[in-house]
This record gives C-alpha cells, structure tokens and sequence, in this order.
C-alpha cells in the first residue's frame, strides 16, 4: 500500500513529529511525508520519503502566509506548491491521503489543499481515500458555528475517515467540536500517539553525561520554541534557589525556532550546572534519564512525559485553551503538575520542584498511547476493504 502524509506546521514542531511517528508505524508499506514547514531535523525512516514542498509559515497574529526566506514572493509560492502537489499525486497514484488537521485546521492552505482533494474525488473508479488525522484537542474560534459547519461540508464532501488521536477516556472530540454527532464519515480513537523509551535510555543517557549515581537532572523545553521563553528564563533562574544547586543539572532545550538573542541571553544567565542547546533527536531518552521535566503543555511533550513516567512541572501556553485543557486532564489523573503563571517566579518555581526532585518513582497511568500502531492498522486495513469492493 502506497500512504501520502501531508502535514503543514506554522508555529510548533508537534504536528510534524506526530505524522512522522505515524509513518515510523507504516513500516510495512511505501510512504510519502509531504510537509511545508520550515526543516527540522529528524531521522526519517527507509520506508519514509520525504517530500518538501516550499516553506511557508503564518505571521505572529495568525492572518497571513510568510514566505520563509524574505523577500520571496507569497502568491508564487503558493502556485508552485499546489502545482508541486497535484503533480506528486498523479505521479505516485497513492492508495491514501492521510491529511493532518485539515478541515478542522490550516484553512490559509485551501489554495493547495481544495484543489488536491477536487483532483482526488474526481477518480470515483481509481480513487484515493482521503483520511484526516486529528489530535485530541482543537483551538477555539472567533465564530464556531461557521467554523464547525464548514469541516463538517468538507468531510462530507471529501472525506473517508476521521482518526482522533487521543484516549476518550481522558477526553472527547466533543469537548471542544460541539457538532460532533454531525460528522458524516467514521469516527476512530485511535489512542494517543506517542513513542516507546528506547531500552536502556536512562543508564545510557546518564552516562553519555557524566552524571554522578545521585545527581539529579532538569530537563526544561519550550517545543518548536517560538513560545514558552518564560518559562525557559524562570528555569534557568530557579536553580540558584534550590536547596542543593551543586547536586543539580539542568539541560534546557530552547527549541529549533527559538530566537537567537533570546538564547544569547540565556546562556549569559547561566549557571555552571546548566547545559543550552537547541534541539535534540533524542529528547524522549533525555526525559527517561531525568528526574524531572519543566515544559510546555503540547501533543508531543505530553505524551513523552507520560512514556517516561518523569514527575513533570508543566505549564500550558495561555495562547488558546488546547494546552492547559490537556494539562487538566492529565493532571487529574496524577500524570503531571500544572505550573501557573505566578509559578514563573524563579525562587517559587524553586519550591515546586524540590519535592518532586526527591521523588524517586516514576509515573505510570492507565492510558491508551498505542496510537501510533492502531492508525497503521486502519489504514491497512481500510485500503484492503476497498480493494475488495
């Protein structure tokens, strides 16, 4: 079976690695990743090719389209990429388009993404099934009304299948999409996605750093890192509050997309004990090897703080309600604390995180996070039904 995985990301790198550990599950197949994002850094996969189309990205007030590099042209662009994508399709002919969001999302990306579906749904005989994958929860909208009614017409005009990737036990599309016995094409939980620790990470990753048998290590992170830069500077400050600093670590990862004179200033700020860089590949072992996790609320980190079971301080962007709902949830179930605004102060940031510094159990709740494989699953087993027909 031939999948294409289209995924366009404008703010964070979540939506990215959640389509990329979907397509790590598709392994016994032929995969396109077709993304639009600025690059990131990531092992891909032998069965994966990627195809980049190029990046756009929105402005800070979410209104318009970005090219990457200044000075390209937007409209050019725009006409390249979906002449770019209809192309790939009539070259690949692939048995699915797993679409990540849209329609309940990236509506600045119609001018390539309507024109892709009317192409597919003019083949009624050779047609590609088109499926949406969706996280578990969605932002909230000026007019929800319109917005609802119009992803439930593209569904119904397009659509074959609406994969949530989340446990309904810990929340329900219907939670923030009050139309949802409206959607006119299955509805699927496939669980939450999320990857497995490697085997061995802690001892691995603790040793790769030096840590000594009772040195605890802060892993503190801000996403793709175009927010949560509070969050990273009260870190950095918290650490020269807690009662044994020399007994501590911390490795900050600012994020890919973080600005670089914020990064500048943080390094400036710094302790001895605390370790900057941007990025990791291999930031799930990082939480396995910690002993404790300060970050933002999205998808990703998440799922990785509950892999690792690593007790976690989390504070949701207050950008839109997505993350402090996940948080809420999660935190009810004892799988995190949530950290809130007036926690940013660095000496009562410090107070928060000494107790969980000396918990030595790891966390592990009742969830399903085998999203991943069950997706895998659907899909085969949906293009096997049509074949058959």
């Amino acid at each position: 079976m031939k999948i294409a995985a289209y995924c366009q990301y404008v703010l964070g790198i979540g939506h990215f690695f959640r389509i990329l550990e979907i397509c790590r599950a598709l392994a016994d197949h032929d995969v396109l990743l077709i993304t639009g994002g600025p690059p990131v850094d990531a092992h891909l996969p032998k069965h994966v090719r990627h195809v980049p189309l190029t990046s756009l990205k929105m402005d800070k007030q979410f209104t318009r389209l970005l090219a990457l590099e200044p000075g390209q042209d937007v409209e050019q662009i725009k006409s390249r990429r979906c002449r770019r994508l209809l192309d790939i399709f009539r070259t690949e002919k692939p048995d699915v388009l797993l679409i990540e969001l849209y329609p309940f999302g990236r509506r600045a990306f119609s001018f390539e993404i309507i024109p892709l579906l009317e192409m597919l749904h003019s083949r009624p005989h050779d047609r590609c099934s088109v499926v949406c994958s969706l996280r578990d929860i969605l932002v909230e909208k000026n007019d929800p009304q319109t917005y609802e009614a119009r992803a439930i017409r593209i569904l119904k005009r397009f659509f074959d299948a609406l994969l949530v990737h989340g446990d309904p036990n810990v929340i329900r599309l219907d939670a923030t999409f009050a139309r949802t016995a409206d959607i006119p094409v299955p509805l699927v939980y496939t669980g939450y996605v999320a990857p497995a620790v490697p085997e061995g990470a802690r001892r691995r990753l603790r040793a790769e750093l030096g840590l000594a048998a009772d040195e605890k290590l802060v892993v503190a992170s801000a996403g793709g890192g175009r927010i949560g830069g509070q969050l990273l500077s009260a870190a950095v400050a918290a650490m020269n509050f807690l009662e044994h600093p020399s007994g501590c670590r911390l490795q900050l990862f600012t994020g890919p997309f973080g600005k670089d004179s914020a990064i500048a200033d943080l390094k400036r700020r710094a302790a001895k004990n605390v370790h900057i860089a941007r990025f990791t590949t291999d930031f799930l072992s990082c939480l396995a090897a910690a002993d404790l996790s300060l970050s933002l609320g999205g998808y990703n980190t998440c799922m990785n703080i509950l892999a690792s079971g690593v007790p976690a301080l989390v504070w949701p962007s207050p950008q839109d309600r997505e993350q402090g709902l996940r948080v809420e949830r999660l935190a009810e179930l004892g799988a995190m604390q949530r950290l809130t605004q007036a926690d940013l102060d660095p000496r009562r940031l410090a107070v928060r995180m000494q107790p969980l510094l000396q918990q030595a159990e790891r966390t592990h709740i009742a969830i399903d996070m085998q999203g991943a494989a069950a997706t895998a699953r659907w899909l085969a087993a949906h293009a096997d039904g049509r074949r058959r027909l």
